[in-house]
């Protein structure tokens, strides 16, 4: 089989490590793919935004297989084009993608099939949200209702906070995406991450995680696009995930299916275990980065077969099976991330992988034959182990390998899952 992937991250990275496994492959092509994912695809430089080109090199090339990694890409619609003309694709509809582009059409749909989460207002404009949010008053959380590269959400603790937010979005600070903004019931317990594979008709559960959003130890500072990330959550019991398909997974299926924009793809669901069971905070139609990271390092199965069964409506065919070591993931950063950092920073030694350890590239390109940092979140150490503790232990270890002084990272990664597992 010859399969294109489509983005540049740490999680492609991840993938194509693992599609690269496969011995249904023929040939691998990433576009744009980064430095790290070179060593398992041959790169294609193709402008993503420019679906006719994408769809005439997989032509040219006899592409049998699309994978869609990044969000951007799907809620354009990428998937319907390829689809329309004839090729295999891994990832929904732009349709059906609306469920991570618009966190008020997800809401939305929430309320008419009784799928826990949040009570929420939707708002086209800042007083009517701040008016909302004093009579609510906080904790309370405020989203911008489009993509936001994960930073358009505020969980704000205090009333000051949360009208600031307000004028943030509706000032420009995320772009079109904060156009309208989503004021939601701050929801108190656990935080995990779920990943469920659909065709559209079946369901095939896949892994828990948790990742870190804060850039600080300790979960503070503001939010950012993960530091880090461990799997499986143990706060993901048999009992939650079975509550979380029957509750969650399973009506949004039917329900997208009855409002016509059938999903196929993965779901990643960002959940809060409150003290009434799993409720859901948001939806995202990819995998998670840096959560894909540590599922790839715990799939014991063939990847390949999995992504093109979702894709063909076979899913009912094919199962996953999963590594009992946990695996945990460490983001090595720019300094200054998520605000203003440096780029072009030299990466003067990656250490070797083994097979239980791996440093994934993110935010990476070579200059001059030289390999630098040109994004926020730019390698990804991630490592297996019995336990969390010793997953993040081995993680640790590599990291302080990496030769990179503009990096950063923080140093307490898995530290709930290490507290249960001292108890």
């Amino acid at each position: 089989m010859k399969v294109l992937l489509i983005g540049s991250g740490g999680r492609e990275h991840a993938l194509a490590w693992k599609i690269a496994q496969s011995p249904l492959l023929d040939a691998l092509y990433a576009a744009p793919g980064n430095p790290g994912i070179a060593d398992h695809a041959m790169l294609v430089e193709l402008n993503v935004e420019d679906h006719a080109a994408v769809i005439a090199f997989a032509k040219e090339k006899a592409i049998d297989f699309v994978v869609i990694g990044p969000e951007a890409p799907l809620v354009a619609g990428l998937a319907d084009d390829l689809r329309a003309a004839g090729i295999a694709t891994f990832g929904p509809s732009k349709a059906a993608a609306q469920l991570e582009g618009s966190k008020g059409f997800t809401k939305d749909l929430c309320a008419r099939y009784d799928i826990p989460t949040g009570a929420y207002q939707r708002f086209k404009s800042a007083e009517p949200a701040k008016d909302y949010v004093r009579a609510q008053g906080a904790p309370i959380v405020i989203k911008a209702d489009g993509l936001a590269a994960g930073k358009g959400v505020t969980v704000a603790m205090t009333e000051a906070e949360a009208l600031a937010a307000i004028d943030d979005c509706f000032d420009g600070a995320f772009g079109a995406a904060g156009a309208e903004v989503v004021v939601e019931a701050f929801l108190d317990g656990e935080e995990a991450s779920f990943f469920c594979l659909s065709d559209g008709k079946t369901a095939l559960a896949l892994a828990t995680a948790q990742d870190h959003k804060r850039v600080g130890d300790g979960d503070t500072g503001p939010n950012t696009g993960g530091m880090g990330a461990y799997s499986p959550a143990p706060v993901m019991t048999a009992t939650m995930v079975e509550r979380t398909m029957k509750e969650i997974i399973e009506p949004t299926i039917s329900g997208m299916a009855k409002d016509g924009n059938p999903f196929s793809g993965v779901f990643f669901a960002g959940l809060m275990i409150t003290a009434k069971g799993p409720e859901l905070i948001e939806y995202n139609v990819r995998f998670g980065d840096p959560e894909c990271q540590v599922l790839m390092m715990r799939l014991k199965s063939d990847l390949l077969p999995i992504l093109y069964a979702t894709a063909t409506g076979t899913l009912d065919r094919v199962d996953a099976e999963w590594r009992d070591e946990a695996a945990l993931t460490v983001v090595l950063a720019s300094k200054g991330y998520p605000g203003a950092y440096d780029k072009n920073t030299p990466i003067a030694h990656i250490p070797e992988a083994s097979e239980e350890a791996k440093v994934f590239h993110a935010g990476t390109a070579l200059k001059d034959d030289r390999l630098v940092a040109t994004g926020g979140r730019v390698l990804n150490v991630t490592a297996l182990g019995k336990t969390v503790t010793e997953a993040q232990a081995h993680a640790y270890a590599l990291a302080d390998r990496v030769e990179w002084e503009n990096g950063f990272c923080r140093r307490d990664i898995g530290w709930q899952a290490v507290a249960r597992e001292k108890v």
